[in-house]
């Protein structure tokens, strides 16, 4: 039985039963030591890290390598001192000052003794609020990893938080800075096919990325929200932002068929078993992770596993799993708009189509991708794109192919655009809005929680029921729903 990484990192006990009065007044007693021991300034933004594990290193290399003459990383906490050991060598080998290291049960030390600007949240999903929280109310901003949380109750205590506190929450979400992705919110935005009333919308993992998600932490709802949360924040964030609107309900239908020990068995297995690493039927199963062959995957997390007992590469096919691996979902929209959703996670191809519905006539976009991989080990880095296209259907016209806008880079391009926003000097004018904060985190967020309770229940459920006092998103304007549209041609 291996244990959850971030499982015992900072007792929910301890927090959950305070109430943000009491959580305050902590804060202000830890504020005053910190007084005591003000770290000499550099004159960059400071920076603290909890949580060093895989997506860390986005953050890592962002500070220490591209924006290292503005931004400098201070501290990490982590529950394994293995994996703090590699982000303390990474900084050395870049020739950057080495961040001092704290258990993550000392996160408030953490942030008393280096006082830093701001806390990046790189956690398991199920800890970030607690992190978050603990961050704003010890005086410190906070960049968030999406989703930003994976319930209503804990998206509830940081929008309580933040507005408590008053210190700014970033949630990062790159998928908006994709190329292709913010041209598609201009299009939209241009009013080319009017008024957006529904959006079809279809997003396949294969069963390389795919199955990734049931072999980790991620396989339990209780750390990621399952995929309605953990993979579809980003997807509903995209559409919150295509249509600059907020969901208002929400229906959905889910299930696992694919990644279960029945499977296991009908591909010829004779059972599930704990990991692959040890698994004595490693040589018959295409789904094995060869971790101790894998460079990067080894020293991270099978050379570390003393540390905290987590396996890298548990079975796929595992009985304990609890998220599903086929989901459909139904979202009412406050601008009138509905959207239709499907997420499966054991396709032949990667990526996603979707279709947007409108009053002028139709938007068509898809995008086919695959996982880029590290230099030197098989491990996924990043995704890239292997085809896309964007095609415009005017209202009784020939229908015309856009040129996609592509980008170099990790995520198609859209890593490097969001890490300037948030690590440059000084981020440039943005149109389109693609810098998110808590409230598209929540909305984001809501839905996939929603989608889950859904699931459960067998019935709809209302966003407003979920949360209160989350305010509106600031989102581009889109076209009025009351302007005259003109007869189309009878062609």
């Amino acid at each position: 039985m291996t244990r959850d990484p971030f499982g015992d990192s900072f007792s929910r006990r301890q927090l959950t039963q305070a109430t943000l009065v009491g959580a305050a007044a902590l804060a202000l007693e830890a504020r005053d030591a910190a007084a005591q021991a003000k770290p000499k300034p550099s004159g960059k933004k400071r920076y603290a890290m909890v949580g060093v594990g895989h997506r860390s290193n986005l953050f890592q290399e962002a500070i220490q390598v591209t924006f290292h003459e503005h931004a400098e990383l201070v501290a990490v906490a982590d529950t394994n001192p293995g994996r703090m050991k590699l982000a303390v060598d990474f900084a050395k080998k870049q020739g950057r000052a080495e961040p001092k290291t704290y258990a993550a049960v000392d996160f408030d030390k953490m942030l008393t003794e280096n006082r830093p600007d701001a806390v990046i949240v790189t956690t398991i999903d199920g800890t970030h609020d607690e992190y978050i929280r603990r961050a704003m109310l010890l005086g410190a901003d906070v960049i968030t990893e999406k989703p930003m949380t994976t319930d209503p109750q804990k998206c509830q205590s940081i929008l309580d938080t933040r507005r408590a506190t008053g210190k700014k929450c970033t949630v990062c979400f790159n998928y908006r800075y994709t190329p292709v992705r913010s041209q598609v919110k201009e299009l939209l935005m241009s009013g080319v096919i009017g008024d957006v009333l529904s959006v079809d919308f279809n997003w396949v993992l294969d069963t390389h990325h795919g199955a990734d998600y049931f072999r980790r932490w991620h396989s339990q709802k209780k750390n990621s929200g399952g995929l309605m949360v953990h993979k579809a924040t980003h997807h509903f964030d995209l559409v919150n932002w295509w249509l600059s609107a907020i969901p208002l309900s929400v229906r959905a239908f889910g299930k696992r068929d694919f990644y279960t020990p029945k499977m296991a068995r009908r591909m010829g297995l004779t059972s599930h078993h704990e990991r692959c690493h040890t698994c004595p039927e490693k040589k018959k199963c295409s789904f094995e992770l060869d971790i101790a062959k894998n460079a990067y995957l080894k020293s991270l997390y099978l050379d570390n596993e003393g540390y905290d007992g987590y396996f890298r590469d548990r079975c796929v096919f595992r009985p304990d799993i609890d998220i599903e691996d086929t989901m459909n979902v139904i979202v009412e929209y406050d601008s009138g708009a509905t959207l239709s959703y499907s997420l499966n996670a054991f396709a032949a191809w990667e990526g996603y189509s979707v279709r947007f519905n409108g009053t002028k006539g139709r938007l068509e976009h898809k995008l086919e991708e695959r996982m880029a991989l590290l230099p030197d080990t098989s491990a996924p880095r990043a995704v890239k794109a292997e085809g896309a296209y964007v095609r415009i259907f005017p209202l009784r016209q020939g229908a015309y192919q856009v040129e996609p806008r592509m980008g170099a880079g990790d995520h198609n391009g859209a890593d490097p655009l969001m890490l300037a926003d948030i690590f440059g000097p000084k981020p440039a004018s943005d149109p389109l809005l693609r810098a998110a904060d808590e409230r598209s985190g929540a909305y984001s967020i809501l839905v996939g929680a929603a989608a889950n309770i859904a699931m459960a229940g067998n019935k709809p459920v209302r966003i407003s029921d979920l949360v209160k006092n989350l305010d509106y998103p600031t989102y581009p304007k889109m076209p009025g729903r009351t302007a005259p549209l003109g007869m189309p041609p009878k062609g």
